[in-house]
């Protein structure tokens, strides 16, 4: 086990860690793994954690997770062992008593593989992917078989699957490309609008996430009275091992569906070639160059026109429509370059000729993973006999979710499903959307089919009213001009200078800290439960452009419980440590609550011995901060402990502390002034650009 295992294990940070490795001579040495990174035998610290009354027990989660990264088969091998007896701890439960109670361990290993495949087949069918469940490989693993189904009755077995699998996603963040459940719900949502969808394929299923959302919206539209059929659940992935984790997470997770998943290359080896499915879901690997298109020129799939190398998103795409009944719905999520490279121009243009594109959606950036890049939704028809007139719906969520509440770290999904979802529904019911500037337009695809036929929805969009119209404008104005005299009024007289450099006896904080005079707190740490509410994150980018807090705290893993977050109190003073600057901000009651965000040290004074802008306003000193910062490295690091205040009595130091009040009011006055005259002058350039405004 590594030394993040350790921290879960004794429910500390990887830093206490680090510590007792230095701090301790009996602490147990490394068996494995690198110098940076290395590995202990789960016994030997099991032992010591105990010898030093830091664990009274190993939680039985822990056990059967370190039981797993430990197999010697490796963990995927152990995870499909683990989900296999699950499912039959599941399905089975009494015949998994009586063979657990009535066999010693080499026995119940050696009779496991008949059973384990006797409830595969019949949950999963013939050529389920979960193989090698054989005699010889489950040998070693009685311990792990035994520990995860008192698993399944401590925890049930779908929630067990659950946090193994977490984990195991988790810690291989870069071995596998998740689908965010955000995107995920939106698309089994859409694909949903024309009725309930009794078969459901994902031709590139990943972990499951698209399917799992298309069981729980058929779910969610039987509860709404739209009628519950059983659902059949189809899904191919070419990774073997991921495609047998995902049939054991859908077959637990989703016990009134049937569950088809096959491990092959889809594009080539089709698992599915006679399947006529109600929906299809798929968040297709992007920018393949590797994809079959040597071998697949005269496939029947490519009925829209053969993709070129470059285009594999395309390839996809027609995939997914030979996949579906008439009538029948695909979304995919694309890149957006698919919607305007000229190299799949020609397949766009027979897409839009023959009705099969319906929507595109484009997406705010940070949707899925490329996180920075805006991905688009394709909302495809299969065509029937009698297509309808060729029209496109182009929606474009991005600045919805912009100025959203959930903060630029992370688009706010109700706004940005709400706005989606009810444009398809509408299109699909209406045939076309009344147009709104900025956001959604239904077009004619006979006026898209350019040379370029470019899909990207903001290059078809009106803009919206500048800046909110003339009237606005005027707003902004009076607001300008009535924070400039302000601004005026708030600037500092700099007359009435002292005689010469002051010689106060100086403190430094860590001294304070040391005294008891302030508590000292590191931001960056924090996650929130899944399901739950969450403060905003105050962030290095809002302390040094006097923002509201912005940022957004990431969910806990599945793997554990959510950690708790700094949260700010009034009057505690915010210091960023990276990046040169003298700044430092005293908080507000607006401010209040809001949790510690990275790159930040908090400060709490002790209001019985330090004024907090007294404080605030004597770190912000340029020279306090050179002597203060580290330059070692290509990032400027303040270390906040080495600042220096002067040592003052309280009176002196309120006096201090108002002055630099008012400076910080003269501050925030003129980064207001900055920003609207900013937003005036943009908007009366789009005003007269638009025609709203006119130049007299």
């Amino acid at each position: 086990m590594t030394a993040a295992g350790i921290a879960r294990l004794a429910g500390v940070g990887r830093a206490a860690v680090s510590n007792w490795r230095r701090r301790h001579a009996d602490f147990p040495k490394p068996v494995g793994g690198t110098e940076t990174s290395p590995a202990f035998a789960l016994r030997d610290i099991e032992q010591w954690l105990r010898d030093q009354g830091k664990l009274a027990e190993v939680p039985l989660r822990e056990r059967v997770w370190q039981q797993l990264v430990g197999h010697p088969a490796g963990a995927a091998a152990a995870l499909r062992q683990a989900g296999a007896v699950l499912l039959l701890a599941h399905d089975r439960p009494a015949a998994w008593q009586q063979l657990r109670a009535a066999a010693d361990d080499a026995e119940l290993t050696g009779v496991l593989p008949a059973v384990l495949d006797s409830v595969l087949a019949a949950r999963l069918g013939p050529g389920h992917p979960v193989r090698g469940l054989t005699r010889e490989a489950l040998a070693p693993s009685a311990a792990l078989v035994r520990a995860t189904g008192d698993l399944a009755a401590a925890d049930g077995a779908a929630a067990a699957y659950d946090f193994l699998l977490g984990r195991h996603l988790d810690a291989n963040p870069r071995q596998y490309t998740l689908t965010p459940p955000g995107p995920a719900a939106l698309m089994a949502e859409l694909a949903a609008v024309a009725g309930p969808s009794g078969t459901v394929l994902d031709p590139a299923c990943g972990a499951g996430a698209l399917l799992a959302a298309a069981r729980e919206r058929a779910a969610e539209g039987s509860d709404a009275g739209e009628g519950a059929a059983p659902v059949t659940l189809y899904g191919q992935e070419a990774d073997a091992d991921l495609a047998a984790l995902t049939a054991l997470r859908l077959a637990l997770g989703v016990p009134d569906a049937q569950v088809r998943v096959r491990a092959a290359d889809t594009l080539r080896a089709d698992a599915f070639p006679e399947l006529a499915a109600d929906a299809v879901l798929v968040h297709p690997p992007f920018n393949e160059r590797n994809w079959g298109h040597d071998e697949l020129a005269y496939d029947a799939r490519w009925e829209y026109g053969f993709p070129a190398r470059t285009e594999s998103e395309l390839a996809w795409v027609q995939h997914a429509l030979a996949r579906l009944r008439e009538g029948g719905t695909a979304v995919l999520l694309m890149p957006p370059a698919a919607a305007s490279r000229r190299s799949g121009r020609r397949i766009r243009a027979d897409l839009l000729r023959r009705g099969a594109l319906r929507a595109v959606i484009a997406l705010p950036a940070g949707a899925a993973p490329p996180n920075g890049v805006p991905l688009h939704l394709w909302v495809l028809r299969k065509p029937g006999t009698t297509p309808p007139a060729p029209q496109l719906l182009v929606v474009d969520t991005a600045e919805l979710a912009a100025g959203a509440p959930a903060g630029r770290d992370k688009p706010d999904w109700q706004t940005v499903r709400a706005t989606a979802v009810e444009a398809w529904r509408t299109f699909d019911r209406d045939g076309g959307v009344e147009e709104r500037p900025g956001v959604r337009r239904s077009l004619a695809a006979i006026d898209l089919l350019d040379d370029d036929v470019d899909l990207a929805p903001a290059r078809h969009l009106p803009p919206p009213a500048a800046a909110g119209g003339p009237a606005e404008l005027a707003r902004v104005r009076e607001r300008l001009t009535t924070t400039l005299a302000r601004t005026t009024a708030l600037t500092p007289r700099s007359d009435g200078g002292a005689a010469g450099p002051a010689r106060w006896p100086l403190t430094t904080v860590g001294e304070l800290a040391r005294a008891g005079a302030l508590v000292l707190r590191a931001g960056g740490a924090g996650t929130v439960p899944a399901g739950g509410t969450a403060p905003a994150v105050l962030t290095d980018h809002d302390v040094i452009g006097g923002g509201a807090p912005s940022g957004t705290l990431p969910e806990a893993p599945a793997s554990g419980p959510a950690e708790e977050p700094v949260l700010l109190q009034a009057g505690d003073v915010v210091v960023p440590v990276l990046g040169g600057g003298a700044v430092a901000r005293v908080a507000d009651d607006g401010t209040a609550g809001a949790a510690l965000g990275r790159n930040l040290t908090l400060l709490r004074p002790d209001p019985a011995a330090l004024d907090p802008w007294f404080l605030a306003g004597f770190l912000r000193g340029t020279a306090n901060n050179r002597r203060a910062s580290s330059y070692a490295s290509t990032a400027t690091r303040l270390d906040v402990r080495r600042l220096q205040l002067p040592r003052l009595p309280l009176a002196d130091q309120r006096r201090y502390g108002q002055r630099f009040r008012d400076l910080a009011a003269f501050e925030g006055a003129l980064r207001l002034t900055a920003r609207l005259g900013e937003q005036l002058v943009q908007g009366l350039h789009d005003g007269l650009t638009d025609g709203s405004v006119a130049p007299d």
